[in-house]
């Protein structure tokens, strides 16, 4: 027995075989372009340090576009207080953020900006807390008490004028002279009763002269 086997052109199949992986191509999600991600930082995010050190590093997962704005980092005390020093520096894979030497107990803010390595501005943020204050103490302002001032000789008060000897003071020379007066007064006083007194006696005497007179008529 004779069996006819039929060959069908192998062409189809591998143009069947093309669109069906490119299909699949199609429909099968490509891996997202994955963005450089902050691997580590100094100090670690919601760690607790004793001070706040003298720089903030970030190390990332590759190395990042560094230029004009591509970095930035800011770093805010419990109140909103920038305590950063300057701009942030990248050396490959690592931002360099230099911090102020004096700087209050809290918690601080971190935000950060970076350009990945394919070109894609990514962020985020994290806060770390300081257990210490390093601000200075204001120091106590001692009030000494003023040294008394010399009065300069140019301005000293001029000596009290003396009064001179056998001269006495006014308010002597008015008690010496009191009792003059007083005497003085008496005497006016009597030598004017004196006069009036004659002046009656005068008159009396010529009334009654008048009246003898009158009466010899």
């Amino acid at each position: 027995m004779h069996i006819t086997v039929r060959r069908f052109p192998a062409a189809p199949f591998v143009l069947a075989a093309s669109v069906l992986a490119a299909v699949l191509m199609l429909v099968t999600p490509l891996p997202a372009s994955a963005h450089d991600s902050l691997q580590s930082s100094s100090p670690a995010a919601d760690s607790t340090v004793p001070t706040l050190p003298a720089e903030l590093t970030l190390t990332f997962s590759a190395g990042l576009v560094d230029g004009k704005g591509a970095t930035e980092v800011v770093v805010t005390d419990a109140a909103g207080n920038s305590v950063t020093d300057g701009p942030a520096t990248v050396d490959g894979a690592t931002v360099t953020q230099p911090l102020v030497s004096e700087a209050d107990a809290g918690v601080y803010r971190v935000i950060w900006k970076v350009v990945s390595s394919d070109g894609h501005p990514t962020s985020e943020e994290f806060s770390f807390t300081v257990a210490t204050s390093t601000l200075a103490e204001p120091t106590a302002a001692t009030t000494a008490d003023p040294a008394p001032s010399e009065t300069p000789s140019a301005v000293q008060s001029p000596p009290a004028t003396a009064t001179p000897e056998g001269t006495p003071a006014d308010g002597d020379a008015f008690l010496r002279v009191l009792p003059w007066i007083i005497g003085a007064v008496i005497v006016a006083g009597l030598g004017g009763a004196i006069v009036a007194t004659m002046v009656r006696r005068a008159r009396r005497r010529g009334t009654a002269s008048d009246s003898d007179d009158a009466s010899a008529r």
